[in-house]
């Protein structure tokens, strides 16, 4: 059986991009016979907005988003990413890091990853035997890194096509636990995939480079052969290019909700952006199954500007 997940984080409101992007995941899994996971991705603790996953599945079930198990919190999942971690530690390849990220910024040798970041030097790499150790030689609180290999990963996109990653430099030692012990979102995401059997995953084009790392992961954990197929869509954007937010007015779904406009209207809108032809009226999630062709998705970002108000 063919498994996905619809994973919203409650770091704050469902917004038209994110629909876009779950309305896909949806079609696809309903079309193709998979099952569908809900997963809230709630590990972000100081960022996490109060009952944001309840208006979150709300959102979902408004549009006529439905799922076949779940919801699963990912708080309440942490001891499996304990156990990964020690796992990537016991066998070398993972390491405690001690740096603060103006340090790492700060790295006269430190290059930066297409999205602006900085890669991590490997400042810590081999210098402490274990955590502790880490910690009470500097007594500040460490981080786990996932010692990144000299190698280059290739996959084959569903969306996207052939991409190719030189991980050491262009993207380096990632972190797979912060100080406080809670779990990255790269490895949280591999060790709750795996747990799911999830077999197809659907998201923004902006997690691209998170792929080779999850595939280092999925290797490093000696899970090579349960490695999904990725399909990466491009993003909605605001009239500057970047991701939609509140400069770009409020196009969070909760506002269309509160003006009492239909989910249909919502979906009309979100089907165009699909390369769908859909009435002026509007038109069901149901009813958007038998002409939706992910090739006919447009290629480029979609730009929301004034015309597309509802």
């Amino acid at each position: 059986m063919q498994i996905t997940r619809i994973a919203p984080s409650p770091t704050g409101a469902l917004h038209l991009g994110n629909a876009r992007t779950f309305l896909v995941n949806w079609l696809l899994a309903r079309q193709g016979g998979w099952k569908i996971i809900l997963r809230i991705e709630d590990l972000d603790g100081p960022r996490i907005k109060a009952n944001a996953d309840r208006q979150a599945i709300e959102d979902l079930r408004w549009l006529g988003i439905d799922w076949d198990e779940g919801p699963i919190y990912q708080s309440s999942r942490t001891p499996h990413y304990a156990a990964a971690v020690e796992s990537l530690l016991a066998t070398g390849q993972a390491y405690a890091c001690v740096c603060s990220r103006k340090e790492v910024e700060a790295a006269a040798s430190a290059p930066h990853a297409e999205d602006g970041s900085a890669v991590y030097p490997g400042t810590c790499r081999g210098r402490y035997t274990s955590p502790a150790q880490a910690v009470d030689l500097t007594g500040r609180p460490a981080a786990i890194r996932f010692a990144v290999p000299e190698r280059i990963v290739e996959f084959e996109d569903a969306f996207a096509g052939r991409q190719s990653f030189d991980v050491a430099n262009q993207l380096g030692d990632f972190v797979i636990a912060k100080s406080d012990g809670t779990a990255a979102y790269q490895l949280a995401v591999v060790v709750d995939d795996v747990a799911s059997g999830v077999t197809q995953v659907v998201r923004g084009d902006d997690l691209l480079d998170s792929t080779p790392r999850q595939i280092l992961l999925y290797n490093a954990l000696g899970l090579a052969d349960r490695i999904p197929r990725y399909h990466h869509l491009p993003l909605v954007v605001g009239p500057d290019g970047r991701r939609l937010a509140k400069r770009h007015g409020d196009t969070r779904l909760s506002h269309y909700r509160e003006l009492g406009i239909p989910p249909e209207r919502v979906l009309g809108l979100l089907g165009r952006w699909c390369g769908i032809e859909t009435p002026a009226a509007g038109i069901r999630a149901v009813d958007l199954l038998d002409s939706f062709r992910i090739e006919r998705m447009p290629r480029e970002k979609i730009v929301f500007s004034s015309e597309h108000e509802l």
